[in-house]
């Protein structure tokens, strides 16, 4: 198999809870959160991966963590074969940020109300030093929002955020990730924001410019519906660490984990003729505080097949399919017959 684009290994970024004078004066231990705790993963180039689960288990963090917006605590990251983890020149980090870029969340905050389009989209290229005239400039800012299927580019030069919808804003904000030309691109729930029937164009052309571009996205989200439309290969992080990963489809159809098996069930059915079969996954609770990681499995608590190894022991990896890993002590033997749609 070729070397991946991008890879972490046991990738992890702690957080210190300030303590306030009080809690000093008492002597109150510290706190800290864990808010990534050792993941694994690979990228290759053109293959989308995807991170999925419940708000709160780290995936923006592991997102800031690749584009060095965040330091790690541990670990490392590899882009190409080359240690950005490691990286604290200034020219360097610069460097790896023109060809790693971010889209984010929001598209309304996300964009610079005081700017015009065309100033918002010119940034990036006067910081890079990129182009040699105003003309030039101009030139790519046309070419980025025609990409982005933003036409006429001249209609929305001189507007500002205010004056577009959101799935307009959202275009604009992939538009200024695509104008440096970068080779890998961190999608932090692009879509979430958006109306339903918005959601599929934007990632309809997103999905486009893989291979117009040669790019390759670290798609986050919430939302495990998308990924089979969307992605190559899927992750699925618990509280801080990656439960399961694999191949979209192996990941989809057979479900190791019993978290993932919870998100899949919770997919809501577009066919009421179907139904969604007879087999529940009951998890009770709400994610547990990321100061007091569970011990042994830490999804123990609220898994219905939980037994006392998993309360003591914490699981390895185990390979459940070719490309298909899961850490559960039970990977590969509970059963999940409920049908997913496709």
């Amino acid at each position: 198999m070729a070397e991946p684009l991008f890879k972490a290994r046991n990738l992890t970024k702690h957080f210190q809870i300030t303590q306030s004078f009080f809690q000093k004066l008492r002597g109150k231990e510290k706190q800290v959160v864990r808010a990534v705790d050792g993941v694994d993963f690979d990228i290759y180039w053109k293959k989308n991966f995807s991170v999925v689960g419940e708000s709160g288990c780290g995936k923006t963090t592991v997102g800031k963590l690749m584009m060095r917006l965040l330091d790690p605590t541990a670990g490392h990251m590899y882009m190409k074969g080359e240690d950005i983890s490691a990286i604290s020149n200034r020219q360097q980090l610069k460097a790896y940020r023109r060809q790693t870029q971010m889209i984010y969340q929001d598209p309304f905050s996300a964009l610079d109300p005081r700017h015009r389009i065309r100033t918002i989209l010119e940034e990036p290229l006067m910081i890079h030093d990129i182009g040699d005239s105003r003309e030039e400039r101009t030139d790519m800012i046309h070419e980025a929002l025609e990409e982005v299927r933003l036409t006429p580019p001249e209609k929305f030069l001189r507007r500002y955020p205010h004056m577009l919808s959101g799935g307009q804003k959202q275009r604009v904000s992939l538009a200024r990730a695509m104008i440096l030309n970068p080779d890998f691109i961190v999608a932090d729930e692009p879509v979430s924001m958006l109306d339903v029937s918005v959601r599929a164009e934007v990632l309809n052309l997103m999905k486009d410019l893989i291979d117009e571009e040669d790019v390759t996205y670290f798609y986050i989200t919430h939302d495990i519906s998308t990924t089979r439309f969307f992605t190559d290969y899927i992750g699925v992080m618990y509280l801080g660490d990656i439960v399961e990963k694999g191949r979209g489809g192996d990941v989809l159809d057979t479900p190791s984990h019993p978290y993932t098996q919870a998100l899949l069930v919770a997919v809501p059915e577009p066919d009421p003729e179907r139904g969604r079969g007879v087999k529940k996954v009951p998890i009770t609770g709400e994610i547990p505080s990321g100061t007091n990681i569970p011990s042994g499995c830490r999804f123990h608590p609220r898994c219905p097949h939980a037994k006392e190894i998993c309360e003591k022991k914490d699981p390895e990896e185990i390979k459940v399919g070719k490309e298909h890993t899961a850490k559960c002590h039970f990977a590969g033997e509970i059963e999940f017959d409920i049908e997913v749609a496709k």
